[in-house]
C-alpha cells in the first residue's frame, strides 16, 4: 500500500466520521441543546458552519421545513465514496464527474419524489373531504403551497385556477419532472461511467 493510498483512505475515514456527526447533529436538532450538555455544543461546534452553508440555498428552506440536510449528507457521501475508489486506484476523470452529477441529482431526485407523494396526499384528503383544518393537512399545506403557487405561476400565468386543479397541475408538473430529468441524469451517468 503506497503512501497516497493511505492519505486517501484517511481523507475517506475522515469524511465518513464527519459525516455521521452531521447526522448526530441533524437528530439533536430536535430536542434542546441545553438539555444534552457539552456533547451536543462540541457536535454542533464542528458541523454547524457546514450544515449553515447549505441552509442559505434557497430552494432547500421552504417555509419552515429544511431539507439543506439532505443535500449536505449527499455531498460528503460522494465525497466519501470518491476518497474511497482513489484510494483503491479505481478513480477516474469520468467517474468523478459521474459522482458529482450523483451528489447534485440525489437529493432533486428525493425532494421532486417527496414532494410529488405529499401533492397526491393532498389530493386524496381533498377529495375524501378530510378535515382541511387538521394540523398535519396545515403542514403538509404549508410545505407544498409556495411550491405549487410557482407552479400554477409558470402554467396558468395570470389566470385563476380552483385548488383540485392546481393540485393536479402540480402533481404532473412533480411527476414530468422527475420522469424527464431521471432519464436525463441517467444517460449523462452512463457517458461518464464509460469515460
Amino acid at each position: 500500500m503506497n503512501v497516497l493510498s493511505s492519505v486517501f483512505r484517511l481523507l475517506g475515514a475522515a469524511t465518513s466520521i464527519y459525516m455521521l456527526l452531521c447526522v448526530v447533529r441533524i437528530f439533536m436538532s430536535w430536542f434542546p441543546t441545553s438539555a444534552i450538555g457539552r456533547p451536543a455544543e462540541l457536535v454542533e461546534q464542528a458541523t454547524e458552519p457546514y450544515l449553515a452553508l447549505w441552509r442559505k440555498v434557497p430552494f432547500l428552506v421552504l417555509g419552515s421545513v429544511d431539507f439543506s440536510p439532505i443535500a449536505a449528507l449527499a455531498v460528503l457521501s460522494g465525497v466519501s465514496r470518491i476518497f474511497s475508489m482513489a484510494s483503491f486506484g479505481t478513480l477516474t476523470f469520468g467517474l468523478v464527474l459521474a459522482m458529482i452529477v450523483e451528489m447534485f441529482w440525489s437529493p432533486v431526485s428525493f425532494l421532486l419524489g417527496f414532494f410529488l407523494v405529499m401533492v397526491l396526499a393532498r389530493v386524496v384528503a381533498y377529495t375524501a373531504k378530510w378535515n382541511s383544518l387538521h394540523p398535519v393537512w396545515r403542514s403538509i399545506d404549508a410545505m407544498i403551497n409556495p411550491l405549487l403557487f410557482r407552479i400554477k405561476r409558470f402554467i396558468y400565468k395570470d389566470r385563476i385556477v380552483n385548488y383540485m386543479q392546481g393540485l393536479w397541475t402540480g402533481a404532473l408538473v412533480l411527476l414530468g419532472a422527475r420522469l424527464v430529468l431521471g432519464l436525463i441524469f441517467g444517460f449523462i451517468l452512463k457517458l461518464l461511467r464509460a469515460v
